[in-house]
């Protein structure tokens, strides 16, 4: 039996880097406002390029860090909710720059949950046997779709890309061990996080212009409180499910939205600061980059076989888990 194990993580963030300070001269906010309510002291912002850009370097980096030839891969999935374009995806877009030419591949958006779904999309194409050399990439450019003039939603987003390989290993104690993932609307969600741009039910012209409906829009306060349920609900059902525990889990791999949230998912974990990857004080949001971004800059600090919890929450609403077993 094949088990869809992680053999390799890449990440990029752009140079720039977008303070708080800075944002305080764009609209009326400040440093202390913002990290007390998000904990983001500041977030990378991409001056050239599209999220084809952020991804390609990060898949750069995986191919050379886990001596992989462009050739080899055979399948590549893209989670993002800001794709280059409508149409061609945004997965051709990147076979072509980086020259991947035996695979293919499609993008998909589950908001902030869209690396989990993911993980649970790749895993069972590995599992079957057939794909060997698989890349999930999560980018996402997000200032394309920020409001620079909303101060509760500016604050938090930033660009970044980050991806993995997932590889077939048979009869493997590690990889990628459990997954739940869920969508509810809650008869309303919708209405509380969206971005309606474009969308046939929202076309863009001169009306959804001015009322800038071509942003992404938040509800800070709906949201938050069923990011927190959600999030901390799904955690404790993997690990009750898996009889783990604090004493077992190595890592909390939260979705970097929010300080607040992190902080629920962690005390319902029963877990202490220094068992959950953070880096939401340097990249802010960045969306569908997060999660793989968290293992990329914590890379170093694994261990094989340390259990690790992943979990997120966004627009839809989506939300999962996944429990892995790190593999080197």
């Amino acid at each position: 039996m094949y088990k869809a194990v992680i053999t390799g993580v890449g990440g990029y963030v752009p140079d720039y880097i977008l303070t708080n300070e800075e944002l305080s001269t764009i609209v009326d906010t400040n440093d202390e406002w913002i990290v007390t309510r998000t904990g983001i002291k500041e977030r990378r912002i991409l001056k050239e390029g599209a999220t084809s850009t952020l991804a390609s370097k990060a898949i750069e980096e995986l191919l050379l860090k886990t001596n992989t030839k462009p050739e080899e891969v055979d399948l590549l999935i893209v989670a993002t909710v800001t794709g280059d374009m409508r149409v061609p995806s945004t997965a051709n877009i990147i076979q072509e720059k980086l020259n991947l030419v035996n695979a293919w591949g499609f993008d998909y958006q589950a908001g902030c949950s869209g690396f989990l779904f993911g993980i649970e999309i790749v895993q069972r194409f590995v599992e079957s046997g057939r794909y060997k050399k698989c890349i999930l990439v999560g980018a996402d450019m997000m200032s394309s779709i920020t409001n620079y003039k909303d101060r509760n939603t500016c604050i938090l987003f930033g660009d970044a890309a980050a991806a993995i390989m997932i590889e077939p290993q048979e009869n493997s104690e590690y990889g990628i061990i459990d997954t739940q993932n869920y969508c509810n609307s809650f008869g309303g969600a919708i209405e509380n996080l969206n971005v309606k741009r474009h969308g046939s039910a929202y076309p863009l012209n001169a009306v959804t212009e001015l009322l800038d409906e071509h942003y992404v829009y938040q509800d800070g306060k709906k949201v938050f409180v069923k990011a927190v349920k959600g999030m901390a609900d799904v955690v404790e059902e993997v690990m009750l499910r898996n009889k783990l525990s604090k004493d077992n889990l190595a890592w909390l791999v939260p979705h970097q939205a929010n300080k607040r949230i992190i902080d629920a998912a962690r005390d319902r974990a029963g877990l202490t600061e220094d068992k959950v990857m953070l880096n939401i004080q340097k990249y802010g949001n960045t969306t569908n980059a997060t999660i793989p971004l968290c293992l990329w800059e914590y890379e170093k600090q694994l261990k094989k076989g340390d259990n690790l919890m992943l979990c997120a929450f966004g627009a839809g609403y989506t939300w999962g888990a996944a429990y892995v077993k790190w593999a080197y």
